[in-house]
């Protein structure tokens, strides 16, 4: 058991299709009423820039959550993920710990080295240094968190672009520190690199519409690397984000939910994202899908409700989450 397991989350509608804009004022709103929902955290995606045409209007993932955190008390929030190569590490650092101080402990951050390489070239941030990036970078925020004083330099170039990038912190004190003892990071990917880091660098894995089975696959390697780093794989935590739609019957609904996964969302080539992993139809078959993922070992699933609707959202409160947490 870890302090994921058994808990369910939603995601927020913090990116749009042009020409339709997120509100910033509505998020906040629908933080504050997914907590009366009785959901256990809030989730919003994170992009600098996103598509061209079309392209997706996007809110700070940041902002949103400093927002949610002044207006609520209990529930717990969340990046589904954070481009973490794209920020500074002491900058992002201070933030986060200011963030988990300000929410009084309920952040619990997903990280990602990122896939789309037009935000790193606007970012001046060399894309196929992404993956050492950001381990630095983790190590530099963990250090800043738990050390009282930090002395090191860190260093990346690329020698393609002439792109460098140097970090040289010498007796540099963070205070406060994060609210919680240790602020929780769940890293994002599928490549094995990415599911080393979940395993090793970070507290666990948050991964991105999954079916049950290629999630056990996935999880079985993190567990694996987990054990030859010489961690306990109970301790590993993971979470699932998965859409979802209900109606009268998965066949009545699929047409609907595969032109919204089309039209919006992104799968990665090589990777076992799919629109196949979406959850469709009655109450009964939804509840019946998502029972073949903790079965699995997905901890924490954090729904991902058909085009955000508010019925969408009510429902899997009301109807589907009682079911499942007394399965």
């Amino acid at each position: 058991m870890t302090m994921l397991s058994n808990t369910f989350g939603i995601a927020a509608r913090n990116f749009k299709a042009y020409p339709e804009m997120p509100d910033a004022l509505e998020l906040v709103e629908y933080g504050v009423r997914v907590e009366e929902l009785g959901y256990d955290s809030v989730w919003v995606w994170d992009h600098m820039l996103l598509g061209v045409d079309p392209n997706f209007p996007i809110i700070d993932s940041l902002t949103v959550l400093t927002g949610i955190a002044a207006r609520t008390t209990r529930i717990k929030m969340g990046t589904g993920i954070l481009v973490l190569p794209l920020r500074n590490p002491v900058a992002l650092a201070k933030q986060l710990s200011s963030m988990d101080q300000l929410s009084r402990g309920r952040l619990v951050m997903g990280m990602a080295a990122g896939w789309y390489k037009r935000e790193f070239d606007a970012m001046g941030i060399p894309f196929t240094k992404r993956g050492k990036i950001m381990d630095q970078n983790l190590e530099i925020m963990r250090r800043l968190w738990t050390e009282p004083a930090v002395t090191g330099t860190y260093n990346i170039s690329d020698d393609k672009t002439g792109i460098e990038l140097e970090y040289a912190l010498s007796k540099a004190v963070m205070y406060p520190k994060p609210a919680q003892e240790q602020l929780p990071l769940l890293i994002g990917g599928y490549a094995d690199a990415a599911l080393k880091r979940a395993a090793t660098s970070g507290d666990g894995w948050l991964t991105y519409f999954y079916r049950a089975e290629d999630f056990k696959k996935s999880w079985d390697k993190i567990r694996g690397f987990a054990q030859e780093a010489g961690k306990n794989p109970d301790n590993i935590m993971n979470a699932s984000q998965l859409p979802i739609m209900i109606g009268k019957s998965k066949e009545a609904v699929q047409d609907d939910m595969m032109d919204w996964l089309n039209k919006e969302w992104d799968f990665p080539e090589h990777s076992d994202c799919t629109r196949e992993s979406a959850i469709m139809g009655s109450v009964d078959e939804c509840v019946a899908q998502l029972r073949e993922h903790i079965d699995a070992g997905v901890q924490k699933i954090i729904f991902v409700p058909y085009k955000y609707q508010m019925d969408q959202v009510e429902t899997i409160a009301e109807e589907i989450i009682p079911r499942l947490r007394n399965a």
